[in-house]
């Protein structure tokens, strides 16, 4: 699924013009990626948490050049999904190669 198939689906459940749906998600994603990048977690409950992880400073390797190259510490933007959301996904797949 796309961004504009999940705008044309909230639009058509919620009857929320599909201007304003855009305008939400884009702001959400905004929000979000300024939370992260200020080191705030965000946390939705029953959904789960986009948080960021710490990776540790590492020595790879440029096969081309055959070159060990320091790369730093750094943090990366991660999603944790909340337990009822794993149970819910698991329940309805196994219901979904029931029914095949």
């Amino acid at each position: 699924m796309r961004k504009a198939d999940l705008i044309n689906q909230i639009s058509e459940k919620t009857g929320i013009p599909k201007v304003d749906v855009l305008v939400t998600l884009e702001t959400m994603f905004k929000e979000v990626k300024e939370s992260l990048a200020k080191g705030e977690n965000i946390y939705i409950r029953g959904f789960g948490s986009f948080i960021t992880k710490k990776r540790a400073a590492k020595i790879g390797r440029n096969i081309k050049k055959n070159v060990a190259v320091n790369i730093p510490e750094h943090y990366i933007p991660a999603f944790k999904p909340a337990k009822e959301f794993v149970q819910d996904i698991k329940v309805k797949n196994q219901f979904r190669k029931e029914q095949e």
